[in-house]
């Protein structure tokens, strides 16, 4: 049964979607069985292991079908993609994400049970699967709400920068009151540095600061600001198999031996 790890930041531009993606990819470069969920609608998850952001199905279809998942389990395996064969990363499977995606908010609306749709598609997969990553949207709305009710716990990326500590609280307090009201069960992973320049005294003092107001919630392993990790997107692959010498893809996997390792 799959652990299901939500990557959350309610501000954009923290590393989100770069951890989703290569955290998804470490862990298929490690043989475990991983699905990444893109349930943000700009699709830039999708988008950055090669698959396009048109799909005849995608995440819409698939939480669409969820208003009735008993007759829908069968054909979610055909929305499910696998990378490219030239990747050579079949342990990674993708439920891509397209623009389309953001209207189902208005249709979820007056919606029964309506931030419980996630929550039924992963249960219908997570037997398939060792590992569920989720990349949510960076903001707090339905499709959030829907990603925080659906998974085992989450990983807060945070930029080192002093801006980013706001948004940790806020969606800290988003967290708690999913909790309460949602899943019980949710727990925080951890939170992730992200974006650490070395030569920034800045950075070296978020740094400082983020351990000191969340003892024993932070990561060890903290993401350098990496260009390589910046180009990888617009190849279309997670950073080992653009670089996989880079610090990025160093950083990612040590991540993810952290991640496992508890």
């Amino acid at each position: 049964m799959a652990k299901t790890i939500a990557i959350c930041n309610q501000k954009g531009g923290v590393g989100k979607t770069t951890t989703a993606v290569n955290l998804a990819a470490s862990l298929a470069v490690l043989e475990k069985n991983t699905l990444l969920i893109d349930i943000d609608p700009q699709a830039n998850a999708s988008q950055s292991v090669g698959i396009d952001e048109v799909q005849e199905e995608d995440i819409y279809e698939a939480l669409t079908l969820m208003e009735s998942p008993e007759a829908a389990t069968a054909h979610l395996s055909q929305m499910i993609k696998p990378l490219s064969p030239e990747y050579k990363l079949e342990y990674l499977k993708v439920l891509p994400s397209s623009p389309g995606l953001a209207k189902l908010e208005i249709e979820l609306v007056n919606a029964a049970s309506r931030e419980y749709r996630l929550q039924r598609l992963v249960n219908a997969i997570r037997p398939n699967f060792d590992y569920i990553i989720i990349d949510a949207p960076p903001s707090l709305n339905l499709l959030t709400i829907n990603t925080l009710a659906a998974a085992d716990s989450v990983i807060i990326p945070v930029q080192c920068e002093y801006l980013s500590l706001q948004g940790v609280a806020e969606l800290l307090n988003t967290i708690q009151l999913a909790q309460n009201n949602l899943n019980k069960n949710l727990k925080i992973e951890g939170a992730l540095l992200t974006m650490f320049d070395s030569r920034n005294s800045l950075s070296k003092q978020v740094i400082e600061e983020v351990r000191n107001n969340f003892p024993g919630r932070v990561f060890n392993t903290v993401i350098p600001r990496n260009v390589k990790l910046a180009e990888a997107p617009s190849h279309g692959k997670p950073i080992m198999l653009y670089d996989i010498q880079s610090a990025g893809s160093h950083a990612y996997m040590k991540l993810t031996e952290e991640l496992l390792n508890g």
